[in-house]
């Protein structure tokens, strides 16, 4: 599964461009020209790192940074078209992980992408190790303390979801706009009944997956397991 990028940016051929350049990297990337287009496509899909330009009709950048840091520690780009250090840190201040001054070339914004997703540890190695729990990405594979655990696609991206946002709470509705995106006829308790199957078939590490009782759920490890990983 390619990861998802979130591209905001009003300025329509720079859109397509940047979108281009990132697909051609082998990204999935769902492009948008408004800050409100910006967060409705964040809460309703599951995004890997979100670019955002700073001047947006609607809501600006700065804005939109400001919602999705309440939610979501995803990795951030800001775009901009003014190039000073005021502008910077004010993108920093937001919550912003990368800072991006216009004009610039898409081969370098790519890069760029690459380095931010390297460092939130989104293509280390093609390996997640959090405890007792490995996650093979590329190949889509599950092993608790080297044994393999089949797991369904649904159950695998639920899995990778919290494991993205591990130490969040996350809601149940945040979950299933995520990992479902709505395809589906149920409620919020489908979350909860796939937590149940995935928490099964972990075994000891099921116990990472934690409930937040009248919310939902958030992935965190014990300290001596975490410990004996680094």
């Amino acid at each position: 599964m390619a990861l998802k990028i979130l591209v905001a940016e009003d300025e329509t051929r720079l859109n397509y461009l940047v979108c281009n350049y990132l697909k051609g990297a082998g990204y999935e990337v769902v492009g948008v020209t408004d800050g409100e287009a910006a967060l409705d496509a964040f809460y309703t899909n599951y995004f890997s790192l979100v670019i955002l330009d700073i001047m947006m009709p609607k809501m600006d950048g700065l804005e939109v940074c400001r919602e999705i840091r309440k939610e979501s520690n995803v990795p951030i780009v800001m775009l901009t078209a003014r190039n000073t250090e005021f502008d910077e840190l004010r993108g920093f201040e937001t919550g912003a992980d990368e800072y991006i001054a216009k004009p610039f070339s898409p081969k370098i914004l790519v890069t760029r992408v690459n380095s931010v997703l390297k460092r939130a540890g989104l293509l280390q190695d093609n390996e997640i190790v959090l405890g007792k729990l490995k996650i093979h990405l590329r190949e889509h594979n599950v092993y608790v303390e080297e044994k393999k655990i089949p797991l369904t696609p649904r159950e695998y991206d639920l899995l990778n979801y919290l494991v993205t946002n591990k130490n969040l709470v996350l809601s149940r509705e945040q979950i299933l706009g995520a990992v479902w995106e709505y395809d589906f006829d149920g409620d919020a308790r489908t979350v909860d009944t796939h937590i149940k199957c995935l928490r099964a078939k972990l075994g000891e590490c099921g116990d990472y997956i934690k409930t937040v009782r009248k919310y939902g759920y958030k992935l965190e490890v014990p300290e001596d397991e975490t410990a004996c990983t680094e």
